[in-house]
């Protein structure tokens, strides 16, 4: 990989591999979910690396911190997408990926924003 500042994170490492998977998961889901959850979920589980790209590459610590929020505010979401998609049986609860992944890349962008405020 290249020295871009992003690809160094554990975050957006973490986050990369959340968005494969909420692909894989996506593509099982009914057609009609096409335009709704499945858009949406996708559309979140994007922004997540997104943010922390956009946020590395910015000038400063504050920044930085404004982008990992959005990235955690993402990270809400498709928690909640995906518990929606678990309720509605478009997800088996056995065969979560997602559920570790999400954990994971959460503690990590939590972690990160709370050492971006503490620089401040």
């Amino acid at each position: 990989m290249s020295g871009k500042p992003h690809e160094r994170l554990e975050a957006w490492k973490s986050a990369m591999e959340l968005v494969e998977v909420v692909y894989r998961i996506t593509a099982t889901f009914p057609a009609q979910e096409q335009y709704g959850l499945v858009s949406q979920m996708r559309r979140a589980a994007v922004s997540i690396p997104s943010n922390l790209a956009e946020g590395a590459a910015r000038d400063g610590s504050r920044e930085f911190a404004r982008f990992l929020s959005i990235a955690r505010g993402s990270l809400s979401e498709l928690d909640t997408q995906h518990q929606i998609a678990i309720r509605l049986g478009f997800v088996r609860s056995d065969e979560n990926q997602v559920e570790p992944l999400l954990e994971r890349t959460s503690k990590l962008v939590f972690g990160l924003h709370k050492k971006m405020k503490e620089t401040e």
